[in-house]
């Protein structure tokens, strides 16, 4: 269980925004204002908006270092 939640953290980590303003840059370090916007108009249907929740959740919660050190060089 506990390598799948690891896989899973590290799959959150390396996933980057696939189109718009943030095109290219990982999820976590698009800035906090975006998924708020998102929050109110609605997230992505499927993965994508799945994976964007709960960055937000991350992000409300300070944890982005946890992610941030998760990142592949």
């Amino acid at each position: 269980m506990v390598n799948n939640q690891q896989h899973e953290l590290e799959k959150l980590a390396n996933t980057k925004m696939p189109y718009g303003k943030y095109k290219g840059y990982y999820l976590i370090k698009i800035p906090e204002y975006y998924y708020t916007w998102h929050k109110r108009k609605g997230f992505p249907k499927g993965k994508l908006g799945s994976m964007m929740m709960e960055i937000d959740e991350i992000k409300i919660n300070g944890l982005e270092d946890l992610i941030l050190k998760l990142i592949r060089k």
